[in-house]
């Protein structure tokens, strides 16, 4: 499992707009090839910031598959008018997991 993690800077005022937008786009990724999941995290400390970790069973699934894909255009349609800045997206796979089960 790879988990990508989307951390994205949202214009002041524009955060709720940014929500509705991730919850209209959820739909897109769910239905793209090797997706688990996605969840949208606010960050506490500075409230313009979110993460939106998302599951994939490949990177390429993400990378090729997911960016290649009309569902992308669309998910980029309905959030990216609230980008303060380019999102920065990192892949990472678990090397621990606890408890363990």
């Amino acid at each position: 499992m790879i988990y990508e993690v989307a951390e994205i800077t949202v214009k002041a005022g524009d955060e709720a707009n940014f929500e509705n937008g991730v919850a209209q786009a959820a739909p897109f990724f769910l239905r793209a090839k090797g997706c688990h999941g996605l969840s949208l995290h606010r960050v506490v400390e500075n409230q313009a910031v979110y993460r939106l970790p998302v599951r994939w069973e490949t990177v390429d699934d993400h990378l090729v598959d997911f960016r290649s894909s009309d569902d992308f255009q669309e998910w980029r349609r309905l959030v990216g008018p609230f980008f303060a800045s380019a999102p920065v997206v990192t892949h990472s796979s678990a090397t621990a997991v606890y408890p363990k089960t």
